[in-house]
């Protein structure tokens, strides 16, 4: 099914949308970066603002996530992958543009992107999967072929999209579904059989695993989602304004805002129930305990 047009008063936020995605998916290939960095100057590289890498490891963040393994935050960046530390972001593994990033499990990730200098993949990576939190990485399929700057991972395998929306059960035999629109973010239930995807023209949701698609009537213009856990799915629109869905993507409320043009957003649920919403911004890693009401800044 075709997404529904949002009216005259969301083209400028259409427009906002459309900027700023162009600027974060715009990457090129991975450039190095220090082993550790702790607010420094360490991976920046030119024409990258002084105060994102004073409060990131690399200007560019495409994902963010928190490891049921260990509970810490990682970044998949222009620069490789980043575990916080006590200390601060420590990279893991080698230099990777990880464009996709989505956690499957404690420890085991998938990823997609561009190799670094002096890393032995193809570019692109296709699909690559880490099963030691992002230490090694290994190609599982579409190596030379596919970028997927949009990955879901759930019981039911892996949600994608490279130009095309594809769905694999077990990360090497794909699928192509059709979907009404071009998503920029994919969130995926932990059973695989709904699935919110984003756009400029407002969000779609299928409760099908990707064969029917239906436009989220009165959702907020949601840049980025990912889903927490349970029913319960976090987004953040392009000015910053964080909201929760706690009935499988069907309906929305708005909770708080962080500054600054969102990177990245990653939800997974506290022992209270309530979720934890990571927004990234060339401010930093906001992080929130209390479904996105208030956020601290990560320290860096």
């Amino acid at each position: 099914m075709t997404a529904h047009p949002r009216g005259r008063s969301r083209s400028l936020l259409r427009t906002a949308t459309l900027s700023a995605l162009v600027l974060l998916t715009g990457c090129a290939g991975a450039e190095p970066a220090a082993e550790e960095h702790h607010g420094g100057s360490g991976g920046r590289g030119a024409g990258q603002h002084d105060d994102a890498a004073t409060a990131l490891p690399s200007a560019h963040v495409h994902g963010v996530a928190v490891d049921p393994a260990d509970g810490r935050v990682h970044l998949a960046t222009h620069d490789g992958l980043f575990r916080y530390e006590d200390s601060g972001p420590v990279r893991v593994g080698p230099v990777i543009d990880l464009m996709g990033f989505t956690v499957a499990g404690p420890d085991h990730f998938y990823a997609s992107g561009h190799p670094g200098p002096g890393v032995d993949l193809p570019d692109p990576v296709g699909l690559i999967e880490s099963t030691d939190g992002g230490r090694t990485w290994q190609v599982l399929s579409r190596q030379g072929q596919s970028d997927f700057h949009a990955l879901a991972a759930s019981d039911a395998g892996v949600v994608g999209f490279d130009g095309a929306l594809r769905s694999s059960l077990d990360g090497t035999t794909w699928s192509v579904l059709e979907a009404p629109v071009e998503p920029h973010a994919l969130a995926a239930s932990p059973d695989g059989a709904v699935l919110i995807g984003t756009s400029e023209t407002g969000p779609v949701r299928s409760t099908d695993a990707g064969l029917t698609w239906s436009a989220i009537e009165e959702a907020p213009l949601l840049q980025l989602v990912d889903w927490a856990g349970g029913a319960t799915v976090a987004g953040v629109s392009p000015d910053g304004t964080v909201a929760l869905s706690t009935d499988a993507g069907a309906t929305w409320s708005t909770r708080g805002q962080v500054a600054g043009a969102p990177h990245a957003v990653g939800a997974t649920l506290g022992p209270d129930g309530a979720a934890r919403v990571l927004v990234v911004t060339d401010a930093g890693v906001h992080d929130s305990r209390d479904d996105g009401a208030t956020f601290t800044p990560l320290p860096a």
